[in-house]
C-alpha cells in the first residue's frame, strides 16, 4: 500500500516518476488566467491568518462546506476566522474523492511542510502552525508566488478598470515576476442586465468619449483595449455563459443600443444579434493587436436565487449548463477568418460532453503558422479533477495535437492554488507515462521529456509572447 500523497503521488509508473522530477517539476509556471488581486501583490500582502488566505472568495470551499451541512454563518457569515477553518477541518474529512481533498493537502505541504492529515483533530495544532509561519518573514504574496517559481501572471480586469496596479508593478523594479492585466469584457455584452446602463456610463467617464450611440460605444471599448496594450496586456477573456449568432446589419445593432440606453428591455434575439456583432467587432480587433482571445462558456450562473439576493455572484451557486457551442462557434470562426481577422483563441467548455466537438471543431481554423493557433484549453473549473483532466487531454490528442496544448491555468483567487499545476503536470506525466509503458509511444525520454516541458510552460510562453 502507498502512502498518502507521498513524492510518488498519481505516478503509477517508473516513466511518470521519471518524466515528472527530471522534467516538469521544476519547470516554471507561466499563470495565464487568474483572478488574484492586482493591488494585494503591489502591496505585497501579509495575510493575518489561513483562513483569509485560504477561504474568503473560495467557492469551491463553500460548496463543498455546504454540502457537508455546514451552516452560512460559518462560510459567508460572522463567525470568527477560527471558526471557519474548525468547520473547513470537519468538511475536508468528508471530501474524500473531491480535488478539493489533495488541492488542500498539497497546500499544506509545500507552503506550510505540513504533512498531518487536516481534519477536526489535527484542526488546532495545524492552525497555529500555519498562522506562525504566516506571520513571519517569507511568507508574504510575493514570497508565495516566487517560491511557487511563477514567471507570468496575468489577473482579469475590466475596461473600465484604471490598472493602477499594474503601472506600479510594471515600474517596480524590486519585483521580478509580470504581472499583466487581461481584457475582460463582459459587462459589455450583459445588455439586458439591470447595470449596462450605468456601467456604459462609466466606461464613457473612463474613455473620455461621449457614448450616444453605438458607434460611440465601440470607439470607448477600443480605446480602453488601447489603454490595455499600452500596459502590457496580450490576452481577453470572455464569460460567455453560452454562444450566439444571429447575424444583424450594424443599423440594427445601433437601434437596439439605442432602444437599451433608452432604458428599454430588448427581447431574447435582440440581445443575441448585438452580442454577435460586438463579439465579431472585438475579434477583429485582438487580430490587430496580436492578442490571444479566451472564451468561457457553458456555465449556468446564478442558479440560486435566494442566496444570491443575500450573498452576491460567485459565491458558489453556479454549474454546468447544456447548450449548443459548435455551430454559432464555426459561424464567429468562419466570419472572422474570411477577413483573415480570427487571433489566437482558447476554448474552454463546462460541459465535458463538448470535449470531442471542441477537439473536431479546433482543427478546422487552424494555420497561420502558429502551432495550435485555435486552443482546447485546459479542463475548467468543474473538470479541473484527475478525471477531467486525463479526458481532456485524451480528447486533444486524438483529435488534434496534444504537444502543442497550453497546459495548466490557475483560474483562481487564492495565492496558494498554484498547487494545482503540480496537481496538472503529475496527471500529464502518468498518462504519458501510461501509454509508453503500454508501449503505445516509443521510450525516448528526451522527446517525451521536452514535450513534457513544452505543456508545462514553453508553449504558454511562446503562444502569448509574454
Amino acid at each position: 500500500m502507498k502512502k498518502f500523497m507521498d513524492e510518488n503521488f498519481l505516478l503509477s509508473n517508473d516513466t511518470a516518476i521519471n518524466l515528472f522530477n527530471n522534467y516538469a517539476k521544476d519547470m516554471p509556471i507561466f499563470d495565464y488566467h487568474c483572478h488574484v488581486s492586482q493591488k494585494e501583490i503591489f502591496d505585497n500582502k501579509q495575510f493575518k491568518n489561513i483562513t483569509e488566505l485560504w477561504l474568503y472568495g473560495d467557492h469551491y470551499k463553500w460548496r463543498a462546506m455546504r454540502s457537508a451541512g455546514i451552516n452560512e454563518r460559518f462560510i459567508t457569515g460572522d463567525a470568527t476566522d477560527y471558526e471557519k477553518f474548525l468547520a473547513y477541518a470537519k468538511t475536508i474529512s468528508m471530501s474524500i474523492g473531491n480535488p478539493l481533498y489533495h488541492w488542500t493537502h498539497l497546500e499544506l505541504q509545500r507552503y506550510f511542510s505540513i504533512y498531518e492529515v487536516l481534519n477536526e483533530k489535527t484542526a488546532p495544532a495545524i492552525w497555529e502552525k500555519a498562522n506562525g509561519l504566516l506571520k513571519s518573514e517569507g511568507y508574504k504574496v510575493r514570497d508565495l508566488i516566487k517560491k511557487s517559481n511563477v514567471k507570468t501572471i496575468c489577473t482579469t480586469d475590466d475596461p473600465t478598470d484604471d490598472l493602477e496596479y499594474h503601472i506600479k508593478l510594471k515600474n517596480d523594479s524590486s519585483f521580478d515576476v509580470t504581472v499583466l492585466p487581461a481584457f475582460r469584457p463582459d459587462n459589455g455584452f450583459a445588455i439586458n442586465k439591470e447595470g449596462f446602463v450605468l456601467w456604459v456610463e462609466k466606461l464613457a467617464q473612463v474613455a473620455h468619449v461621449n457614448i450616444r450611440n453605438y458607434d460611440d460605444f465601440l470607439v470607448a471599448i477600443e480605446s480602453r483595449a488601447t489603454f490595455f496594450h499600452s500596459v502590457g496586456c496580450r490576452i481577453s477573456d470572455h464569460g460567455l455563459d453560452h454562444v450566439s449568432y444571429i447575424k444583424a446589419s450594424k443599423e440594427e445593432i445601433s437601434l437596439i443600443f439605442l432602444k437599451r440606453l433608452a432604458g428599454d428591455i430588448i427581447s431574447f434575439d435582440e440581445e443575441e444579434k448585438y452580442r454577435t456583432y460586438t463579439l465579431i467587432f472585438l475579434g477583429k480587433l485582438y487580430s490587430r493587436l496580436g492578442w490571444a482571445m479566451e472564451l468561457h462558456f457553458n456555465a449556468q450562473r446564478d442558479n440560486n436565487t435566494k442566496l444570491l439576493k443575500r450573498i452576491g455572484q460567485n459565491t458558489g451557486f453556479d454549474s454546468i449548463s447544456d447548450s449548443k457551442i459548435v455551430q454559432p462557434l464555426s459561424k464567429i470562426f468562419d466570419s472572422l477568418d474570411s477577413e483573415d481577422s480570427l487571433p489566437k483563441t482558447i476554448l474552454y467548455s463546462l460541459n465535458p460532453n463538448d470535449n470531442y466537438a471542441i477537439g473536431a471543431l479546433i482543427g478546422c481554423f487552424q494555420g497561420g503558422d502558429v502551432a495550435g493557433k485555435i486552443q482546447f484549453g485546459a479542463a475548467w473549473w468543474f473538470n479541473d479533477n484527475k478525471d477531467g483532466m486525463i479526458e481532456q487531454m485524451k480528447s486533444l490528442g486524438n483529435l488534434g495535437l496534444l504537444s502543442t496544448f497550453l497546459g495548466m491555468l490557475t483560474d483562481s483567487r487564492s495565492f496558494l492554488s498554484y498547487t494545482r499545476h503540480e496537481y496538472f503536470r503529475r496527471i500529464l506525466c502518468n498518462l504519458i507515462g501510461e501509454w509508453t509503458e503500454n508501449g503505445e509511444i516509443p521510450a525516448d525520454m528526451k522527446m517525451l521529456g521536452e514535450m513534457v516541458q513544452n505543456i508545462c510552460y514553453n508553449n504558454a510562453k511562446e503562444y502569448f509572447g509574454i
